[in-house]
C-alpha cells in the first residue's frame, strides 16, 4: 500500500500563500474573499538550455535573448509592464518588433482587468509562432510571489512584482551560467525591464535591475525608423510649447465618481454619441429620459466625443433648446487651412466656428426644438486604429528621401471622424495610400486628437487595399482560421458523408429519415452556403404538410472549443460583392452543412401540418436526415412554377407553398405587419477572377423571394415559442422595439405639407395602413421611396436574453409577431447556433450546455451578436458603395467614349438644406449631396430651396422635398488625401455645375 504523508504548512506562510480581497455581490453586499495560492519552486523561465529549471518547455525563449540592440549588444530579454501593452499592443504586434519577450502572470491578470479587448489582443499575439513569447507564473514561484504590504495601493504592489520578477530573471540567469575555471567568462544576456512609468524606473535603477522607456528602447533597434512612427503618444504632446496663460479649448471632464454620481441622481444622462453626417459642428445623444435625441452644437459642448464614445451629458434649460441647423457643413473644406504643426490663437480657432452657428434662424418653430447640452465627460471611448489618408497640405516636405519627423493630419475614411494629427517619418512615402491610424489622446489645449500611425495597407482604390480598410473600418474579424479551429473539423474532411443508417449508429440517434421526401432549396445565383431547404405535400385529410429544413450546423460545431469560440468572436459571416468572410471554415460553409442537392445531408427540421388556409393544425420538431432534389434560384423555381408544362412533384411542391406562402403573408399584413423597403442593388461584374464592375442595377423581387421569406418568418416564430417555452430565463430571441413616435415627426410634417398626406404612426398596423396609401399616381416609385424613408426612422432589431427583459417587449414591431428568433441561418449567425442547442434541449435531443443556463453568459455572447450583426451590415453596404462607384467610372468611361458626356440619372430630394439638397438615386441605390456656393433661399418649414435667376427676365426655380431631378454623377478623388467620393450636380430643372 503506498504511503501517504501529510504536510502540514507553517502557521507564518500563510501570508504568503493566501490571497484576500473584496467583492461586491449583485445585492450590493460587500464580502472578503479569500483565495489559497500554492507557491512552488519549478516554474521553468522558458529559456533554452536552462540547467536551474527541471523542465524545459518544447517552445521556449532563445538562448542568448536577441542581440541586435545597440544598448545590450550581449542579447537580452524584454519584460513589458502592464502598460506598454495598454499604451503599446501597436508596437508588440509588429513584424518588425521581434524580440524576446517575457510576460508576466500580473502583468497578464492587470491588462484582464484594465481593458477586455486589448487583453484579448494580447491572448492572440501570444499564440503567434513568430513571436516568441513567454509566460511566466510568477505569482506561483517562491521566489518571485510579493504580498501587498501594509498601505501599498495594488498598483504599487503590481509595480514591485514587476521588479521583482524582472530582478529574479536577471540572477537566474547568472546561476544558471556559472563561470568554469580555465574557460572564457559566459556572455550573460540581460532581462530588460520596459516601463514609461518614471516612478518605476527610478526605483528599478535604484535596485540595480536594468530598465528603459519604450521610445528609448524602440531608438537602439535596428528598425527604429519604421517603430518610432507605432509608439503611442502617450504623455509626449505634438504640440508646441502652448502659451502662457492661453485658456483652454475645451472644458475639462468631470471625474468619474461625479459622473456615475449625476447619472445615477439623474442630473446627467448617459448614451452614445453620434456625430452629424452633414455638419461636423453637431453631434445628439440619444438618451431614454427624451423622446428626441440631445442636441449638441458647436465643438466646445461636444468636447472631445468622438463617434461611438459613451458620453455623460448635461442638459440646458428648456429655454436654451435649439433645432438643428439646416446647412451642410464640411470638415475638410471649412479646415482646409489649419496647420497640423502650429497652435492656432484661441480667437482664430473658434472663428468658423461661431460664423457657421450663427448662420442659424433663431425663429425656428418651437415643434423643431429639441433636448440641447453639453458633454461633461466620457463614460467609455471608442477609440481604435482607423483607415485614413494622409493630407498632403499639412506636410512641410514632401521629399520621399526625406527621413525628418513631421507633424500631419490623417483624415479618416469616416466622415463622421475628426481629423487626426499624428507624427511620422515616413509622410513623404505614405502619399496616395491607405493606413492605419490610432487615437491616444485628446488634451483640452489641442484642436484635434493626437494619435500614431499603425500600419499601410497599400495603394488607393487598389481592390486589395480598399478590401482590407473595409474590413478593418467596421472591425470584421478576417484572420484565417487557425490550427486549433480546424482540427474541430471532422477527421475524414471533404470525404465526409452520412454512415448508413443503424440503430446502433449515434448520428441516427432520434433523428427522422426524411430522404425519400422531395426537398429542394431556393437562393440568390452562385449560393454556396445553402442553410435551408423546403417541402410541402398534400396529407390524406384534406390538410398540408409544409417543412423547412435547416442544416444541422450544432451537430459539427461543438461548445466550448476552439471553433466554436471563433464562431462566437465573429458573430456571423461578412457578404461583400465580391468575397465572403466566413463564420464557419469552408468545409462546413460550403460542404458539410451546405444542403447541397444529391447528397445526404444532417438537418433540424421544423414540420407543421396546416389546413388549405393557412390555419396550423399542429407543428414539430426533429433532427433529421435528408437528400435535397434540387438546389433553385430565384428565377429558376419562379420560371419553373409559372410553366404550365411543368407538372412534376418538385414544381408541385414549389407551387403548393407559394400558395401557403401567399395567405401566411396575407395574415401577417392583417395582424399589421410593416412592408417596409430598402435600397438594393445588383452589381454586374466582368468575370468571377478580375471582379471588375461593369455596371449596377436594382435587384428584381420575385414572388419566390416572398415564398422562401415566409417560411424562414413561420419557422423563427414556432422554434421561438418552443425555446422560450422550455428556457423561460435564457432563451435566445430577437426583438424590434417599436419606434419613438417622434422618430416620424419630419416625415409626417415632409408628407402632409408636399403631398397632403397624413401618416398614422400609432400602431405597426396603422402605419402599414397609411404607407399603402402614400400614392403619386404620376410617380410610381414614390411609395418605394417612403417606405425607404419610413424605414430609416425604425429602431435596428437586437437579439436579447428572455430573462434580461419584460415579456411586454418581447414582441417584433415589424413583423406584428409577439415573439420571434432567427434559426433558419447557423451557417452564416451564431445566434442561430445558440438557438439550434436550445431547440435540441428542448426536444430532449441532448442535454442543454450549462452556458446556455446562465443568463449573464447569454446576454454577453449576445452583446458580441449584435455588434458584429451591426458592423457586417455596415461593411456590405459600404462595400456596394464602393464597387458602385467603380461602376460609374467605368460607365463613365463608356460614356465619355461614345461622346454622351456625364453619366445622369433621376434621383428624389430626400432633404433640403440652406446651401445644398440630399437626393437618392433609387436606380443605383445611392444618396449625394448637391451643393451650391452662390446665394440660394431656403424655406425649413415648407422643405423648398429656391435657386433664384440668374439672368433677366428669367424664373426662380423651386425645388422640395419628393422632386424627382436630374443629376450628374460622378466620383471625384480630393486632391489632398487622394479619397474617392461621388459628387452630383444638377442637371434638371437646371444646370448646378457652375453654381
Amino acid at each position: 500500500m503506498v504511503e501517504i504523508t501529510i504536510r502540514k504548512r507553517q502557521r507564518e506562510d500563510a501570508v504568503v500563500t493566501q490571497r484576500k480581497f473584496f467583492k461586491k455581490t449583485a445585492r450590493g453586499k460587500v464580502v472578503k474573499v479569500i483565495r489559497e495560492r500554492y507557491l512552488r519552486d519549478d516554474v521553468p523561465c522558458g529559456i533554452e538550455k536552462c540547467r536551474e529549471c527541471v523542465s524545459t518547455p518544447v517552445l521556449h525563449l532563445p538562448f542568448s535573448g536577441a542581440v541586435d540592440h545597440k544598448l545590450f549588444p550581449n542579447g537580452h530579454f524584454v519584460l513589458p509592464d502592464t502598460n506598454v501593452f495598454l499604451a503599446q499592443m501597436d508596437l508588440m504586434e509588429s513584424n518588425h518588433f521581434n524580440v524576446p519577450i517575457i510576460l508576466l502572470q500580473t502583468v497578464l491578470e492587470e491588462v484582464r482587468h484594465r481593458s477586455l479587448p486589448l487583453y484579448n489582443r494580447l491572448k492572440a499575439l501570444m499564440k503567434l509562432d513568430e513571436k516568441r513569447t513567454w509566460m511566466f507564473y510568477n505569482e506561483f514561484r517562491s521566489e518571485t510571489a510579493v504580498v501587498r504590504e501594509v498601505g501599498e495601493t495594488p498598483n504599487d504592489r503590481n509595480d514591485r512584482a514587476i521588479r521583482v520578477g524582472t530582478a529574479w530573471y536577471n540572477t537566474h540567469i547568472f546561476l544558471a551560467r556559472p563561470p568554469i575555471r580555465g574557460q572564457p567568462q559566459p556572455i550573460l544576456p540581460t532581462v530588460v525591464l520596459l516601463t514609461d512609468d518614471v516612478g518605476n524606473r527610478l526605483k528599478a535603477e535604484k535596485d540595480g535591475i536594468p530598465c528603459s522607456s519604450v521610445r528609448q528602447y524602440v531608438e537602439g533597434l535596428p528598425e527604429s525608423a519604421q517603430l518610432v512612427d507605432l509608439l503611442s503618444v502617450g504623455s509626449e504632446s505634438i504640440e508646441p510649447t502652448v502659451a502662457a496663460g492661453r485658456p483652454p479649448l475645451y472644458p475639462e471632464y468631470l471625474s468619474t465618481g461625479a459622473l456615475m454620481a449625476g447619472v445615477k441622481a439623474g442630473q446627467l444622462h448617459q448614451g452614445h454619441f453620434n456625430a452629424n453626417q452633414f455638419n461636423f459642428l453637431e453631434g445628439s445623444i440619444n438618451v431614454e429620459a427624451y423622446s428626441k435625441p440631445i442636441l449638441l452644437i458647436g465643438r466646445e459642448n461636444m468636447n472631445r466625443a468622438v463617434q461611438g464614445d459613451i458620453v455623460a451629458v448635461e442638459v440646458f434649460s428648456e429655454q436654451e433648446w435649439k433645432a438643428p441647423t439646416n446647412e451642410v457643413v464640411d470638415q475638410d473644406s471649412t479646415l482646409k487651412n489649419d496647420d497640423a504643426d502650429e497652435s492656432d490663437e484661441e480667437g482664430e480657432r473658434v472663428h468658423v466656428d461661431e460664423k457657421v452657428l450663427r448662420t442659424e434662424i433663431p425663429s425656428r418653430p418651437i415643434s423643431e426644438k429639441q433636448p440641447t447640452g453639453r458633454i461633461v465627460g466620457i463614460i467609455k471611448r471608442n477609440w481604435r486604429a482607423y483607415v485614413c489618408h494622409i493630407d498632403s497640405t499639412s506636410l512641410n516636405s514632401s521629399t520621399t528621401t526625406s527621413l525628418s519627423q513631421q507633424t500631419v493630419f490623417a483624415t479618416p475614411v469616416s466622415r463622421l471622424l475628426p481629423r487626426i494629427r499624428m507624427r511620422t517619418r515616413q509622410a513623404p512615402a505614405l502619399l496616395g495610400q491607405k493606413i492605419l491610424v490610432t487615437i491616444d489622446k485628446w488634451d483640452i489645449t489641442s484642436r484635434y486628437p493626437e494619435g500614431h500611425f499603425v500600419r499601410a495597407l497599400g495603394k488607393v482604390e487598389s481592390k486589395e487595399a480598399e478590401q482590407e480598410s473595409l474590413l478593418l473600418e467596421f472591425d470584421v474579424p478576417y484572420r484565417p482560421f487557425g490550427k486549433a479551429i480546424l482540427d474541430c473539423l471532422p477527421a475524414k474532411g471533404e470525404q465526409w458523408v452520412v454512415p448508413p443508417k443503424r440503430d446502433d449508429n449515434p448520428i441516427w440517434r432520434d433523428r427522422e429519415d426524411l430522404r425519400q421526401l422531395d426537398i429542394c432549396s431556393i437562393d440568390p445565383p452562385g449560393c454556396q452556403d445553402i442553410d435551408d431547404a423546403l417541402h410541402a405535400r398534400r396529407l390524406k385529410n384534406g390538410n398540408i404538410e409544409a417543412g423547412v429544413h435547416i442544416a444541422d450546423v450544432s451537430h459539427f460545431v461543438l461548445p466550448d472549443n476552439p471553433m466554436d469560440a471563433e464562431a462566437a468572436a465573429r458573430g456571423t459571416t461578412v457578404y461583400l460583392v465580391d468575397k465572403r468572410i466566413d463564420m464557419l471554415p469552408a468545409l462546413l460553409g460550403t460542404n458539410l452543412c451546405s444542403l447541397r442537392p444529391f447528397v445526404e445531408r444532417l438537418a433540424f427540421s421544423v414540420i407543421w401540418e396546416l389546413t388549405p388556409d393557412a390555419t396550423i393544425v399542429n407543428v414539430r420538431f426533429t433532427k433529421s436526415v435528408i437528400a435535397s432534389k434540387c438546389a433553385f434560384t430565384y428565377e429558376e423555381a419562379q420560371i419553373r412554377k409559372d410553366d404550365p408544362h411543368q407538372q412534376d412533384e418538385l414544381t408541385d411542391c414549389i407551387r403548393l407553398l407559394n400558395t401557403i406562402a401567399h395567405k401566411l403573408k396575407a395574415g401577417r399584413m392583417a395582424a399589421g405587419a410593416l412592408n417596409l423597403a430598402s435600397p438594393e442593388v445588383k452589381i454586374h461584374l466582368d468575370s468571377a477572377e478580375s471582379s471588375d464592375p461593369i455596371d449596377v442595377e436594382q435587384k428584381e423581387m420575385r414572388e419566390t423571394n416572398s415564398l422562401v421569406e415566409e417560411f424562414m418568418l413561420l419557422a423563427n416564430i414556432s422554434v421561438a415559442q418552443r425555446i422560450q417555452e422550455a428556457f423561460p430565463q435564457t432563451a435566445v430571441l430577437r426583438r424590434h422595439m417599436p419606434p419613438p413616435k417622434a422618430n416620424f415627426e419630419r416625415l409626417q410634417d415632409i408628407l402632409q405639407k408636399r403631398r397632403g398626406i397624413s401618416l398614422d404612426v400609432s400602431s405597426s398596423g396603422a402605419l402599414a395602413a397609411s404607407l399603402d396609401k402614400c400614392i403619386d399616381p404620376k410617380e410610381p416609385a414614390f411609395n418605394t421611396l417612403v417606405r425607404i424613408m419610413a424605414t430609416r426612422c425604425m429602431l435596428s432589431a437586437e437579439y436579447f436574453c428572455s430573462g434580461s427583459v419584460s415579456k411586454e417587449t418581447f414582441g417584433h414591431y415589424g413583423l406584428a409577431s409577439p415573439i420571434y428568433t432567427h434559426f433558419t441561418s447557423p451557417i452564416r449567425r451564431y445566434a442561430d447556433v445558440l438557438v439550434h442547442r436550445q431547440l435540441a434541449a428542448a426536444i430532449s435531443y441532448c442535454p442543454l450546455h450549462a452556458s446556455l443556463h446562465s443568463k449573464t453568459h447569454v446576454e454577453r455572447m449576445l452583446d458580441v451578436v449584435n455588434r458584429r450583426h451591426r458592423m457586417a451590415q455596415m461593411a456590405s453596404r459600404a462595400s456596394v458603395e464602393f464597387y458602385v462607384g467603380l461602376a460609374l467610372k467605368a460607365r463613365a468611361v463608356k460614356s465619355v467614349s461614345l461622346g454622351a458626356g456625364k453619366v445622369t440619372e433621376e434621383a428624389f430630394v430626400i432633404r433640403t438644406f440652406r446651401n445644398g439638397l440630399n437626393v437618392f438615386v433609387s436606380k443605383l441605390g445611392i444618396e449625394g449631396l448637391v451643393t451650391f456656393k452662390r446665394e440660394t433661399r431656403f424655406d425649413a418649414d415648407n422643405y423648398t430651396f429656391t435657386i433664384p435667376s440668374s439672368g433677366v427676365g428669367g424664373e426662380d426655380v423651386e425645388i422640395a422635398v419628393f422632386d424627382k431631378v436630374v443629376v450628374s454623377i460622378e466620383v471625384e478623388k480630393d486632391k489632398n488625401t487622394q479619397r474617392g467620393k461621388v459628387k452630383m450636380s444638377l442637371v434638371k430643372p437646371v444646370d448646378s455645375s457652375d453654381m
